[in-house]
């Protein structure tokens, strides 16, 4: 399963701020999350005034914002002046970490934050066919509600990273680094849309690896490997020959064996959780009533 960083624990012990220059003392959120060439963060304070965030130009690529609620306001210092931003709720911000950055935070926030490396931007670009993206557009308080809803999805899995299934937060994350670079990374003519759909033998196994590995914590890079394919083609190949994504698909096989042995057996809750890839029974009854409507526990007395 994946681990959140305990805060403050990846800086050197003398550091007072992350690595957005944010201080801890004023995080009374600060999670993190590592997903497919993407770093997801939360972080939050109720502060009313942040002076001074800093970061130096640095080599770690891009960082992206996006704003979970409105009411706060930037003041960014650039060479020769400064402008103020107004933050509402769903709005982003895209910056190169490769430029110094300065700025006064006013207002409380809640931000899910993105960082991309070069690299992973460039590998991004070339499994969404869109080789050539190196950069992406810069943008400051500008809404856009598509990527809000992908990062947004992410919360649970910030909040429970203990729960978290790796090939969720892999799935998501190539689906969010997509969109980054069809929207923002520049006037690239987009690829001709074609049908792609897995072989019979690569979708065998494909089935059969993520079965091995119900509670989900195997990568996306680990399953399209399998089939020599890019994580990108993978997933829309899937998706195309299945009609729903590999996490979609697993999470039905499991809530399916599990309904298998609620109807056929005395196993304790606890244990059918365990069988079918979960956490714990909490967070077992916690995904079936989602998936299902209602609890194992009434499922299974009206089996």
């Amino acid at each position: 399963m994946l681990r959140k960083s305990i805060s403050g624990s990846k800086y050197s012990a003398g550091q007072k701020t992350d690595s957005f220059g944010c201080p801890f003392d004023k995080l009374y959120k600060d999670q993190s999350l590592q997903g497919a060439d993407i770093s997801f963060f939360r972080k939050g304070t109720r502060e009313n005034r942040i002076e001074q965030v800093v970061t130096p130009a640095s080599d770690r690529g891009f960082a992206i914002g996006i704003s979970t609620l409105a009411g706060h306001t930037r003041r960014i210092f650039h060479e020769h002046h400064s402008t103020t931003h107004a933050f509402e709720e769903n709005s982003l911000y895209i910056r190169n970490l490769a430029e110094p950055y300065r700025a006064d935070l006013i207002g409380a926030f809640d931000m899910l934050l993105l960082e991309i490396s070069p690299a992973s931007l460039r590998k991004i670009a070339e499994e969404a066919d869109f080789s050539g993206v190196a950069m992406l557009d810069a943008e400051t308080a500008s809404i856009d509600p598509v990527l809000a809803n992908l990062v947004r999805a992410l919360i649970p899995a910030l909040e429970r990273p203990e729960e978290a299934s790796k090939l969720f937060v892999d799935q998501l994350a190539t689906a969010i680094g997509t969109h980054l670079v069809q929207r923002y990374g520049g006037k690239i003519q987009p690829p001709l849309s074609r049908s792609r759909k897995l072989s019979r033998a690569h979708e065998a196994l494909a089935k059969n690896l993520l079965l091995e590995n119900l509670d989900g914590d195997i990568s996306i890079l680990d399953v399209s490997r399998a089939c020599n394919l890019s994580r990108g083609y993978f997933i829309r190949a899937f998706r195309e020959t299945t009609g729903v994504t590999p996490y979609q698909w697993l999470l039905n096989e499991r809530i399916m064996r599990a309904r298998e042995l609620l109807k056929g057996s005395e196993a304790p809750l606890s244990e059918v959780a365990i069988a079918c890839g979960f956490a714990d029974q909490s967070h077992f009854t916690r995904v079936f009533t989602n998936v299902v409507g209602t609890t194992p526990g009434h499922w299974r007395r009206n089996a």
